[in-house]
């Protein structure tokens, strides 16, 4: 992003408009490569319990059986699924039972392209 806002700047000294103009770039950049590829790979049933881990409001990290509610399924059927997000580095386990994801600003991006997503009410 230090380099966005360089990019940006019309000149030193970078002002805040500056950095607020190449925070929106980066992020952006993110959203189209980084956030994307990562989601995009993930297969449909991995993709509904990434969403229902973002549906759960509660401050990171969420349980799985939170998780697992929102699907309205029990937590060991979600299980396998939950090991195959963890094995490709999408979430993973901070302690016993919890799940958050591995990379910041990933439930961000999850509000950006999830609003009317048909993996709603899915179970």
């Amino acid at each position: 992003m230090g380099k966005d806002a360089w990019d940006i700047a019309a000149g030193s000294p970078i002002s805040k408009a500056d950095v607020e103009n190449a925070s929106a770039s980066a992020v952006a950049a993110l959203d189209e490569s980084f956030f994307r590829v990562r989601f995009d790979r993930l297969m449909r049933v991995e993709k509904k319990i990434i969403y229902a881990r973002w549906q759960n409001s509660a401050p990171d990290p969420h349980r799985s059986g939170d998780i697992a509610g929102v699907l309205g399924r029990d937590s060991t059927a979600l299980a396998p699924t939950r090991s195959n997000l963890i094995a490709k580095d999408m979430i993973w386990s901070p302690t016993h039972g919890d799940t958050a994801f591995t990379v910041p600003l990933f439930d961000e991006f999850m509000k950006r392209i999830m609003p009317g997503s048909d993996l709603k009410g899915e179970a």
